[in-house]
């Protein structure tokens, strides 16, 4: 008969979420411009493995939450074995970050009727990856410095093919942004009235996110009754990462919006209450995001 893991679950669920407390409480969103142009020809990304594949889920938020606290500028992360078999090495003193992934046990109990049945019991574990920056002997194009940037002064046209494929019915028009779930649709103001481009990219972002929660789509429900409640604190979680999410993956700066401002409070008190929904709300951001991926182009080329 297997046996689940001795590690005891709750604590690398507690680890994660006090972090991310303490970041909130200082007023910092780990998932808010943690990352930097100098590195990946310029490009901003999702923390990204030695292979060059993006990290997902709640991965995401832990590493670049590590890359806020250590000023870690390049995105990608490995393993010691993976930087050793690269002829590599991890310099001496460094500390590794948390990163984790979900698997299954099959445990052999006594069902109702005393026959055996077999369970598959969810679990997380836990590895260790370091930065790029942390290791020395690295091939060179780990550390390719940027090309430069232009600054973007107009509409960015990889992300208006993006949210036109989305489909959404989007309303441009007033001070508000919002998503109507009864009439279904995403209201923002118009593109001239925002600081920058990225500004109102990452607020589609984060009203498409709203937008996957309709029963026709992801019919995701927290019970939200009223604006402020803890229904509304999670949702708003959720969309919160999947702008974050989105951008990265558009190659868009994401900077928070000064209405969001308000919603630590009530985060708070859901992560407090919640040790766990950390982890929820980085899922089901990550299935929103892969549902509006979903509905691009077959060739769309990414950022």
């Amino acid at each position: 008969m297997s046996r689940a893991p001795k590690h005891t679950r709750p604590d690398l669920y507690s680890r994660v979420t006090q972090a991310i407390v303490e970041d909130l409480k200082r007023g910092v969103r780990p998932w808010t411009k943690p990352w930097s142009a100098e590195h990946l020809a310029g490009r901003i990304s999702r923390p990204l493995r030695h292979s060059g594949e993006p990290y997902s889920g709640i991965n995401v938020v832990l590493l670049w939450a590590e890359a806020v606290a250590h000023g870690y500028a390049a995105p990608i992360w490995m393993t010691f074995r993976q930087a050793l078999a690269l002829g590599a090495h991890i310099r001496k003193g460094e500390h590794g970050a948390t990163v984790v992934y979900a698997n299954r046990v099959k445990r052999t109990e006594a069902g109702d009727d005393g026959q055996d049945v077999e369970r598959e019991i969810p679990f997380l574990k836990a590895y260790t990856v370091f930065n790029v920056e942390q290791i020395e002997g690295l091939p060179a194009h780990f550390h390719a410095p940027a090309a430069p940037q232009p600054e973007p002064q107009q509409r960015v046209e990889h992300a208006e093919a993006f949210f036109r494929a989305v489909g959404a019915d989007i309303r441009h028009g007033g001070g508000q942004a919002y998503y109507a779930i009864g009439p279904d649709y995403v209201q923002c103001p118009p593109f001239e009235t925002f600081v920058d481009p990225e500004a109102y990219y990452a607020t589609l972002a984060h009203e498409c996110t709203h937008w996957t929660r309709h029963p026709s789509r992801l019919d995701r429900d927290f019970g939200r009754k009223r604006w402020g409640d803890e229904g509304y604190a999670r949702e708003e979680l959720v969309a919160e990462l999947g702008a974050a999410f989105l951008c990265a993956d558009l190659g868009l700066e994401l900077t928070p919006r000064e209405d969001h401002a308000s919603y630590i409070d009530s985060w708070l008190q859901v992560l407090e209450g919640d040790r766990r929904f950390v982890f929820t709300a980085a899922a089901h951001a990550q299935r929103a995001c892969d549902f509006l991926h979903a509905r691009q182009p077959a060739n769309a080329v990414a950022a």
